[in-house]
């Protein structure tokens, strides 16, 4: 999936991504400001979770509970400073829940990510829209 989005598509976007998705472990690189925390925000609420949508710098994790009783693991690795923290909390056992886990800043803990996740790449378009890219290979295809 390649696609060029404005704000108003976002909830499409979302949909698409959860729709395409070969895997509920969804990586998401992009540079500072992309708007890699808006679009999990979007699919957080197209997993129809009602809660307040925050990144979680500090805290590393958020957890949220969808309608359907779904458990959503939202991980920002920006400001760990080595994958020995992101051991400390625990990951494995969130990345082998079988629950949605929607990780920004991926690449701080490339090491400890499950080979089957699905990359989301997102950039900034010289007229203000973004672009987003699935690889539904994951990590086989990263080397």
């Amino acid at each position: 999936m390649v696609s060029s989005y404005t704000l108003e598509q976002l909830p499409q976007i979302a949909q698409q991504i959860i729709a395409e998705s070969s895997d509920k472990v969804l990586l998401f690189y992009g540079e500072m400001g992309v708007g890699k925390t808006t679009l999990i925000k979007e699919v957080v609420k197209q997993l129809e979770v009602n809660d307040v949508v925050t990144s979680p710098t500090f805290s590393l994790v958020n957890e949220y509970q969808s309608r359907k009783e779904e458990t959503i693991y939202h991980f920002d690795f920006y400001r760990i400073d080595s994958e020995e923290e992101a051991m400390d909390i625990g990951i494995d056992d969130y990345f082998y829940s079988n629950s949605w886990c929607l990780i920004e800043w991926p690449e701080k803990v490339k090491n400890l990510l499950p080979l089957n996740a699905v990359e989301i790449h997102l950039s900034i378009n010289n007229d203000g829209t973004r672009s987003v890219k699935m690889n539904e290979h994951g990590l086989e295809s990263r080397e």
